[in-house]
Parts: C-alpha cells; sequence; structure tokens
C-alpha cells in the first residue's frame, strides 16, 4: 500500500444510506420515548376501545365503533406528525442536536428527509395496530383504499409542517406546552370523538377548516359513508401542508 493511502477510503456514505440510517435511528428514538409512545399508540387505543364499547358520545346511527375508528385513524396521524415531531424536534433544537446535525455530511433538507420517513414508519404501525383493534371491536370499513391513503399522506403532510413549523420558531418549553394543549383542544374539537353537528352552525364552519376536522370527516366519508373521493377535505388539507411545510421551510431556525 503507497503511503497516505487509506483503507478503507475516508469519506461521507452515499446519501440514500445516510437518510436511511438517520431514519432508522430516528424511528428507534421516537419508539423508546415514553411520552411519545403515549401519545402515538396509548392514548388512540384507549379512547378506541373506551368509547367503542361505551355509550359516552352520542355519535348517531349505527355502531360507535364505525364512526370513531377513522376519527382515532387521524388523530393518530396528529399525534405523530405534529405533536411528537414537534416536541422532539423542538428540544433537538434547544439541546444543539440539529446544530450538530447540521454540520455533519447529511443535509438539512436529508434530515427532514430522514424525520419524515420516521413520521410515516411510526404512523404505519399505528394504522396497523388501530385498525386490527377496530376489526376485533367488529369495525367494517367501505370506500378505496387509495382515497384513505392520499389523506393520510396529505394529512401528514399538513400536521408535520404545523409541527416543524412551532418547533422551529418556539422555545423547547413553549413547544411543549402550546403542542400538547393544541393535540387536546383538538381531540374534543375536530370531529375525532364528538361529531362536528353537535357543535352550534357557526362553530361547525369554523372547526370543518381545520386539518383535524377534514381528515377526519375525509376518512369517516370513505370508511363510515363508501364515498370515492371527499375532494372538499382533500383540498383543506392541501392548503394547510402548502402552507405549514412554507411557512417551516421559511421561519425554522436550527439554533
Amino acid at each position: 500500500m503507497s503511503a497516505g493511502t487509506y483503507t478503507p477510503r475516508p469519506g461521507a456514505a452515499p446519501l440514500p444510506r445516510m437518510i436511511g440510517a438517520q431514519a432508522a435511528l430516528e424511528t428507534r428514538m421516537l419508539l423508546r420515548n415514553g411520552e411519545q409512545l403515549l401519545l402515538t399508540v396509548i392514548i388512540p387505543t384507549l379512547l378506541l376501545v373506551l368509547f367503542s364499547a361505551v355509550d359516552i358520545v352520542d355519535t348517531g346511527a349505527g355502531r360507535s365503533v364505525d364512526f370513531l375508528a377513522p376519527g382515532i385513524l387521524a388523530l393518530a396521524v396528529m399525534s405523530t406528525a405534529f405533536t411528537g415531531q414537534a416536541i422532539g424536534t423542538g428540544f433537538e433544537r434547544r439541546y444543539g442536536v440539529l446544530k450538530r446535525l447540521g454540520a455533519s455530511p447529511l443535509p438539512r433538507w436529508g434530515l427532514m428527509t430522514a424525520k419524515t420517513l420516521s413520521v410515516l414508519v411510526t404512523e404505519v404501525l399505528q394504522v396497523v395496530l388501530l385498525t386490527a383493534i377496530a376489526f376485533a371491536l367488529g369495525w367494517s370499513p367501505h370506500g378505496s383504499p387509495f382515497a384513505v391513503l392520499l389523506l393520510l399522506v396529505l394529512g401528514t403532510a399538513a400536521f408535520s409542517g404545523l409541527g416543524l413549523l412551532m418547533a422551529g420558531t418556539l422555545k423547547a418549553e413553549a413547544t411543549l406546552a402550546a403542542a400538547n394543549l393544541v393535540f387536546l383542544l383538538l381531540l374534543f374539537g375536530g370531529g375525532v370523538i364528538v361529531p362536528l353537528d353537535k357543535f352550534p352552525d357557526a362553530v361547525q364552519s369554523v372547526l370543518g377548516l381545520l386539518p383535524i376536522a377534514a381528515l377526519s370527516d375525509g376518512l369517516r366519508d370513505v370508511l363510515q359513508h363508501g364515498a370515492s373521493m371527499p375532494w372538499r377535505d382533500l383540498g383543506i388539507l392541501a392548503v394547510w401542508a402548502v402552507l405549514g411545510l412554507g411557512a417551516a421551510a421559511k421561519f425554522f431556525r436550527w439554533e
């Protein structure tokens, strides 16, 4: 071996490998975090089982699980893409983790891609678990799987943009408080477990424009009522996704 050469050759790994490794790390950290696990798995599961088994809220005609399952799937997306990501990224920013990762060979857009992949992997696990529980409770879904997938993807994009915007502009403690408060408010006021028609008419029109309401209603239209493509709800989610991701890209501070 000639002087000055090294085996293996030093240097950055290929970009896809770096993104994959970071996504795997992000997913492991997310699933090991007790608070995140509470938000992403335990709370949605308990709500699905409790409100399906006990007649607490009048969900209209039919079985409660047929109304609740789509809303709980929407809640699972929000808990991971918005609440969990906002809190996790906010504290990574506070402790300088993002600043150090930004100085690594992994580009910043690659880090955001890895975080997005981590969110998607977690959501797949959530959907599989919640769907299995809903089936055990007697759920009978209808409609187009493609419409459901499109709703979930647009919902993830919308909530991810809002979560990153919050994490990149507020202090970590403020993000923690605000994200949990928004989660609780949208849980009861976003059509997840309480139908929007239970609210006054003036309030319904405002709540219907929220991303959680659009995702819940869209999934419910497809899975409960067999709608082919809920264009209005898809349009609302697309607008939130564009606005949220655009604002996060512009205002996100890495340190």
